[in-house]
């Protein structure tokens, strides 16, 4: 199954941390973000691992390069930024013959694979894609999901002030090919997947609960939890 890894952002809200680094490389408990992501797609046999460059490109294509999975990397530059869901329209060719999964490298995530592909393989066939949920602490800052008995999505609050629940969009998801005509209907130049694609497909989404671990690395502070979580997670402590 390919992966694409959005990672071309330009991580303003992370400033001064990212004045001279990608977000995507920020170091979480000693290593870069992506490294992360890139060693889960590894070890589940994704390939190919697509990751999109644009923001400081030298530095993440050096850190390519030099990592144990440079052979299973594709890296794939946009001269401007395409969007979440023109990233996807750019690599269509390449994710047309079946499931991919997509996930936003800002974010640190900690799941099975395996029940993951499960709940896509065992989604309502109506569905076009499985999201990742999670619970948060700080639901106006997320895409907040509404669920029937099922578990598919039928109400989506985009970062609203108040929304009604902390059950989460984690920006981590596996397609089908079928979402691409409906980026393309969007007619936008930088088609968003959570401003554009959710909303045409509420009533087509499937979801996975991450019961494991996972964060957005969107802001300092958020950024200061990961260090925090992460260092109880491995020497064995306990997050607050």
């Amino acid at each position: 199954m390919p992966a694409v890894l959005l990672a071309a952002g330009m991580g303003t809200r992370l400033k001064p941390l990212t004045d001279h680094m990608p977000k995507c490389l920020v170091p979480i408990h000693g290593r870069p973000l992506l490294a992360y992501w890139l060693e889960l797609c590894a070890r589940e046999h994704c390939a190919p691992i697509l990751v999109n460059t644009h923001y400081l490109e030298d530095a993440v294509i050096d850190f390519v390069r030099r990592s144990p999975w440079k052979e299973r990397v594709l890296l794939v530059h946009e001269d401007r930024l395409l969007g979440t869901g023109g990233t996807l329209l750019a690599l269509r060719g390449r994710l047309e013959s079946g499931a991919f999964m997509v996930a936003h490298a800002d974010n640190l995530s900690f799941f099975p694979m395996g029940g993951f592909l499960a709940a896509h393989a065992s989604r309502p066939r109506e569905c076009l894609l499985t999201m990742m949920l999670f619970r948060t602490p700080a639901p106006h800052t997320c895409g907040i999901v509404r669920t029937d008995a099922r578990g598919v999505v039928t109400d989506f609050y985009e970062k609203q002030a108040r929304p009604p629940g902390d059950m989460a969009n984690g920006a981590v998801y596996i397609m089908q090919p079928e979402v691409f005509p409906l980026l393309e209907a969007c007619g936008k130049e930088q088609p968003d997947i959570s401003l554009d694609l959710i909303p045409q497909c509420l009533g087509r989404t499937a979801t996975f609960f991450n019961a494991d671990y996972h964060r957005d690395i969107g802001t300092l502070e958020s950024y200061a939890m990961a260090q925090r979580d992460m260092l109880a997670r491995f020497t064995g402590g306990k997050a607050a």
